[in-house]
C-alpha cells in the first residue's frame, strides 16, 4: 500500500516549485519543445551522456519513453521531471530520480541535463534543491545519490552547492559516449544541512 501511495501522491500534485522555476513529468504535449532543445544541443549534450539511439528524436520514440516512465512511476522505480522557467514556460532540461530502493535503504539516484543555451545560469542547482526537498518529504527518501565524470567540473559544483558530499571514486562506472568511465560518487542525506544558494556567475559551460 505505501507504494500505492507514493505513486498516486505524485499523480495528484505534478509541479514542483523552485526558485524562477518549476518542475513536473514529461507530458506528451512537450515533444516539439524538448525535441528542438534535445536537437539544438546534442553536440553539447553528447561528451556526458550515453550514445542516442537513431532514432531517439522522433515523436514514436518520445511516446515510447513516456510509457516506460509512467510504468517507472507506478512502480515507484523513477520519478523524472522536465524544467521549465517560471516565468516563461521554456523548457530548460531534464532531471530524475531513479533506481528508488526501498526497505533498508530508502535511496535514489538523481541524474540531469541541461539545454546549452542554460547552461551555467544557475538554473540546475534550483532544480536540484527543489527535487532534492521533495524526495525527502514526499517520496520519504533517506539518501539521494548522485555521479558525475571526473573532468566535469560544472556538474561537480552543482552538486557541492546543494549540499552533496562526495564519498568515492568508482572505476568504469557508466558507459557514456560510448566508453566506460570513472565517476565520482556524490550523496545527499535527509539529515544533511542543506548550504543556501550561491551565485553561479563564472560557472562553465558544461551540461549542469
Amino acid at each position: 500500500m505505501a507504494l500505492f501511495r507514493i505513486s498516486k501522491a505524485f499523480s495528484a500534485d505534478r509541479h514542483i516549485r523552485g526558485d524562477g522555476i518549476f518542475l513536473r513529468p514529461p507530458a506528451a504535449s512537450d515533444f516539439r519543445q524538448w525535441a528542438a532543445l534535445r536537437d539544438a544541443s546534442r553536440t553539447f549534450l553528447t561528451p556526458w551522456e550515453p550514445l542516442w539511439p537513431a532514432d531517439d528524436l522522433t515523436r514514436t520514440a518520445f511516446r515510447r519513453r513516456l510509457r516506460r516512465q509512467e510504468e517507472e512511476i507506478e512502480r515507484d522505480e523513477a520519478y523524472p521531471f522536465f524544467i521549465f522557467r517560471a516565468d516563461d514556460e521554456q523548457l530548460l532540461g531534464g532531471l530524475t530520480l531513479g533506481q528508488i530502493r526501498r526497505g533498508v535503504a530508502q535511496t535514489g539516484t538523481l541524474g540531469y541535463w541541461m539545454g546549452e543555451d542554460f547552461a551555467g545560469k544557475g538554473y540546475m542547482s534550483r532544480a536540484v534543491r527543489a527535487v532534492c526537498r521533495y524526495g525527502f518529504s514526499t517520496l520519504q527518501l533517506h539518501r539521494i545519490e548522485a555521479a558525475c565524470l571526473l573532468h566535469n567540473e560544472a556538474s561537480r559544483r552543482v552538486l557541492e552547492s546543494c549540499g552533496f558530499k562526495q564519498e568515492g571514486h568508482a572505476r568504469a562506472y557508466l558507459r557514456i559516449n560510448g566508453q566506460w568511465q570513472d565517476h565520482i560518487l556524490f550523496a545527499l542525506l535527509d539529515s544533511d544541512p542543506v548550504p543556501p544558494p550561491v551565485s553561479q556567475a563564472g560557472a562553465g559551460r558544461m551540461p549542469a
